[in-house]
Order: C-alpha cells, then structure tokens, then sequence
C-alpha cells in the first residue's frame, strides 16, 4: 500500500466549535481511512501554516483521494493537501527510469 502525508488547516469556524466542545478528531480520521481498506500512522497538530498533519496508508490513489475529498467537501477545513510518499525502493527504481528517457530542455 502507499503512504500519504496529509497537511489541513481548520477554518476558524471549526476551531471556534472544537473550543467549546473540545475532540479527539484521531478516532473520526481512522475510521475514514479503514472504510477504503487503508490505515491512520499519525495525527498531529502544529504551529505555522498547517494546523495539522496525517500520515495515512491507502490501497491506491483513488481510495485517498476519495477520502480526502469526503473531508474536504465537510467543509471544516479551510485547506488541504495530500502528497504521495515514495520509499526508497520506489525512488531508486523511478532514477534508474529516468536513466532511460531521452530528456531535452525547451529551446536546447
């Protein structure tokens, strides 16, 4: 399965409703990543232009993107942003692809 590295800002509305009714959002982003047959590593929040960040692990890109839709469309954050991670193997594979294309430069 592939990893996900999720980074989401709240709008100040939903802040302002998790100050008065304080919640553990780790439980409800679980069960969003299990329903699609993937896994939740991590939910943290942070300081800086983030709120939050999730590593997820999902069966494919569809299933995430479909889960980061279905939290985007709630409309509680005021942004999100999903960036595919690579391991290792992955990379030195795509490098040794690379080797192969005969790449030329606009106008070279």
């Amino acid at each position: 399965m592939a990893m996900y590295l999720t980074r989401f800002s709240y709008t100040p509305e939903t802040w302002a409703r998790m100050i008065e009714n304080p919640e553990d959002r780790r439980e409800a982003a679980r069960s969003y990543i299990e329903s699609v047959g993937g896994k939740l590593h991590g939910f943290w929040y942070a300081f800086g232009e983030h709120d939050g960040w999730n590593l997820w692990e999902a069966p494919d890109n569809v299933s995430m993107a479909a889960v980061t839709l279905a939290i985007g469309a709630g409309g509680a954050l005021r942004s999100i942003e999903t960036t595919v991670l690579l391991d290792v193997e992955d990379t030195i594979q795509a490098l040794e692809k690379a080797k192969t294309i005969r790449y030329r430069p606009p106008a070279a």
